[in-house]
Formats: C-alpha cells, structure tokens, sequence
C-alpha cells in the first residue's frame, strides 16, 4: 500500500499553514536560529517512487505507525491501545507527568518539524501528542534489546505488549515491528527519546547516565538487526549525533569516509604500477639520452626491431577473429581428463594478454559514464564457480569487498538473511539514495549481489562458502529476494565495487561467459 499524502486523511487548515509560515519567518533570535538549523537536518524523507512502485509494502508500515507520516492510516489503529500502554509504563518508569512533557516539547515543535522533509499538516499540540506517544512505544520496544546488553537496564517491558515481543525475536508481531521502525518513513528524532529519558534529571550525571541506558539499548538493537557483522566499538556511539534508528544502522555498517580513501588511493597506486608494467612489457626499452655508450646504441638497435616483430605477432595471435577460434577449440580441448589438469594455468598465459587490452580500453571510455544496473557484466555464483573462482567471507564492512588475481578468490562480507533483512536493505538504500551525498556504496553492493545471484543454486553456493548466513525457509527465497532488488535511484560509480566487478571479468575463462551473462539479462 503507497504512503498516504496527509492532504488526503486531514482537511487542509489553510489559517495554520500561515501560521506556522509567519512564525518560522519571524523569529527574533536569529542566532539560535541559526544554530538549530546547523544542529538539525532534514533526515526522515519519502522513498523515492521509483523504489516504492517496485514494492511498496516493504516501505509502507504493515503493523505500527511510528511518527507522523503513517499516523491517521486506519489499519494501524489497533496499535494505539499498545502505544498509551506503553506511554504509562514510561510516565511511572520515569515519573513523568505527560502535560510537562508536553509543554517542553512544543518549545522544540520547530525543530521537530525540520526532521521531516513533508509538510506536516498538523498543530503544534496534536504533533508534539502523537511523537511523544510514539517515543514511549519506541522506548519500550528498545527496552528488550537494552537488557541483553546491559543489567542497568532495569525493570520489565510493559505487560500489554509481552504477546507482541519476546527476547528470541520468534513471534511474528516481533519481526513486523522490528521491520516497521526501520522504515524510512516510519522515523521519529532520537533526540525525543532522550528527552523523554531526561526529562525530569537535570543534572549531568543524570544526563550522562540517561544516554548510557540509551546507548545500551540502541547497541542491542544494531546488532539484533544489522544483516552484517558489526565492527568496532558501538559502545563509542554517540546517541546525540543520530538522527533515527535507520540513520543509526546504516552509519554502523556503511564503511567511514577515511576507509574509502584509503582503499581508492591504493587502488589509483596499483593502477599506476600496473600501467608502467604494460608500458615495459608492450613498449621499446628506450635508454636515457644524456651518456649514451656505443654498446648501448648497439643494444637498441638489435633489441627495438625484435620488440615490434613480438609485438605485432602478439596483435596477430590475439586479434578477434583468431582469438575466437582458439576459444572454441579450447573448450573442446580442455574437456578431456589430461589435459584439464593444467586448464587454468593455459588459459592464463594464451588469453589473458588480449583480455586485459580489451578492458583497458573498455575502462579508458567509460571513466567518467557512471554505470547503469544493466551494465554489471558480471556471471553468476554458479558460471564463477564453475570457471575456478572461488569465494570466501571477509571480517569488515563492506569495505573488505575484493578480488585476488592470484588466487582467482572473490572476497566478500558474511550476510545474514532472515524475514527481515529485505526491508532492512531497501529502506538503507532508499535513505542512503536520499541523505548521502558521495557515491551509493549500499546500493552498488545490492546491485552486485543482484548480478551474482540468479538461482537458489547460487545461494546455496555462497551459503556453502560461509559468505551468506540462510534463516529464510529455501535457498530459492535467497535468489528470488535478490532478484527483486533491481531499482536504483540514481546513477553512481564507486570506485573499488566498480574495480572488483572489473577484475572478475578480466578472467580469461569468464570473458565470453560474462558477455553472455550481461545480454541474458538485459
């Protein structure tokens, strides 16, 4: 079901539209204006249509609504009993008094409002009501993850909704909330929950201990719900720079900026070498001018004239026409036992040379094109397979993603798939499509996924290689999920995805397979 435009459940309230207009515009402290803009960025956005008309339902809440967007659907009413029974449990826990809390937050009305991309047809009371009710449903919700991690966490999760979530994570109502709160459009600011939590401790160890509690709950639910292995410190996390529960997953797996860097400059240094070692094996030794000795002038008269023959000879034997007859007669060929013993080593030194030419100038004119979808020319897992590439699971982040010539081994991160890592994956790629600012690494990596995976063959490949973790029922629900992640948003290239897709087809014995693969798709 798409997202429902709030122009269409509520009445337009022109008279509060210009309101609220003229309150914005007329601020007196510009100052503190300006700091709060600085402090708050729109970060709740709507999916992108392209992505919402592929599946809507892994965007749209199915079970509970969580801020404003989804609030007034009618099929999620049968939440709100839960969400005010919650809401009491925070009152008493906290010793809140819902009225107070509700005034301190209509001073914060207008940064609230600045979260949210949509206009909010709503008034200041109605809003700050909703969000509150919502971040106490929330704080309950984080509250079972928080007791896995810490013994601070004190105290039960509210009775009313012990049939909805377990400390296992088995019920159904458990998974359809943990999907449902990691919904682009289904955020509320964390900044709320720390309020909430605060709200009556002013001081600063009050503070301090309130975030710890937070933290705690927060590093429980990054790990219930990452479908990668998490690295490094979560207890460093700083609950006051994330701006919801989805920001806070995709900054805990998404490689940092500095990662990227390096991995770049590395490869741009090995680009470098492996140019001047090209350059040395095609070209003419060329001596230095200055101090030239008759032996030497000797030497490059004898050496130059046998250099160009080999060249041209090699030009010959790897031209098109020739090079597609040995191909074929090859594969007749390495059929027989004997001589499949030493296929790998014959294709390396017959093909490879003709291949990496081809590439080479594949690379030096599509530098600056970013690459659509249907542009991964990559085989699946099973073609790869069967070509003598191997697969192995890497420790890090995306990042880790890479491929070794030597070894003919596609290193990739271990990704665990149960019922809710398909809409875990979309709404990072949706908010990744809508906040970032540098290249879709996340989206990149689905679609490259998405060209390896065709077949529950070639899920049960990577599952057998300890690359992908199976929850789901059958390998076949693997490919068919993959299968379905086919939209992107926006063009992007990422430099060391791009390269590892690049070096897998430089393979000699891939180069038609891969070829073929790409027109199969399209």
């Amino acid at each position: 079901m798409p997202a429902i435009p709030m122009s269409s459940t509520l009445s337009f309230d022109e008279d509060r539209w210009v309101i609220q207009i003229r309150r914005s515009l007329e601020e007196e402290d510009i100052e503190d204006e300006e700091e709060e803009d600085n402090e708050v960025a729109v970060s709740i956005f709507d999916v992108p249509k392209t992505l919402m008309a592929n599946k809507p339902e892994a965007y749209v809440p199915q079970q509970v609504a969580i801020g404003p967007y989804h609030h007034w659907r009618p099929e999620l009413y049968d939440m709100e009993q839960y969400k005010l029974s919650a809401a009491k449990k925070v009152q008493r826990r906290f010793s809140l008094k819902f009225h107070h809390l509700i005034d301190h937050l209509l001073m914060l009305e207008p940064r609230i409002r600045r979260c949210y991309h949509r206009y909010l047809d709503f008034n200041g009371e109605t809003l700050c009501w909703g969000v509150a009710v919502d971040a106490c449903f929330l704080l309950e919700f984080l509250r079972i993850f928080g007791l896995r991690e810490d013994k601070e966490v004190a105290g039960s999760v509210c009775s009313r909704m012990s049939h909805l979530i377990d400390d296992a994570g088995t019920k159904s109502a458990h998974n359809a909330i943990l999907r449902d709160v990691m919904m682009l459009e289904n955020q509320i600011p964390l900044f709320l929950l720390r309020t909430i939590m605060k709200f009556q401790k002013s001081s600063s160890s009050s503070q301090k201990h309130s975030d710890h509690l937070l933290r705690s709950m927060l590093v429980g639910f990054c790990k219930a719900i990452s479908p990668f292995k998490i690295a490094g410190d979560l207890e460093s996390i700083n609950v006051t720079r994330h701006a919801h529960l989805l920001e806070l997953v995709f900054f805990v797996i998404m490689p940092k900026s500095d990662e990227t860097t390096e991995i770049e400059e590395a490869e741009e240094e090995e680009e470098d070498s492996s140019t001047e070692a090209k350059e040395t094996s095609h070209g003419i030794i060329t001596l230095s001018a200055t101090g030239e000795s008759p032996i030497k002038k000797l030497l490059n008269k004898i050496w130059n004239p046998i250099c160009r023959a080999v060249h041209l000879m090699k030009n010959l034997i790897f031209s098109k026409p020739v090079k597609f007859a040995l191909r074929n007669l090859w594969r007749i060929i390495s059929l027989l036992p004997v001589v499949s013993l030493v296929k790998q080593p014959v294709e390396y030194l017959c093909f490879s040379v003709g291949d990496e030419n081809r590439v080479d100038k594949e690379e030096s004119s599509n530098d600056n094109r970013p690459p659509l979808i249907e542009e991964i020319t990559i085989p699946s897992v099973t073609e790869l397979a069967f070509a003598g590439v191997k697969f192995a699971p890497t420790n890090g982040d995306l990042s880790t993603i890479s491929f070794s010539k030597k070894t003919a081994t596609l290193y990739l991160p271990t990704i665990t798939l149960d019922v809710n890592a398909e809409v875990v994956l979309r709404n990072m790629v949706a908010y990744e499509a809508s906040a970032a600012s540098g290249p879709l690494v996340l989206t990149r990596y689905t679609e490259l996924m998405n060209g390896i995976i065709d077949t529950g063959e070639d899920a049960k490949l990577l599952r057998e290689r300890g690359v992908l973790i199976n929850r789901l029922q059958t390998d076949e629900e693997v490919g068919d999920m993959w299968n379905g992640m086919t939209k992107s948003v926006r063009l992007t290239k990422v430099p060391f995805l791009d390269k590892v897709i690049e070096d897998v087809n430089r393979l000699p014995a891939l180069c038609i397979t891969a070829e073929e693969s790409g027109a199969r798709r399209r």
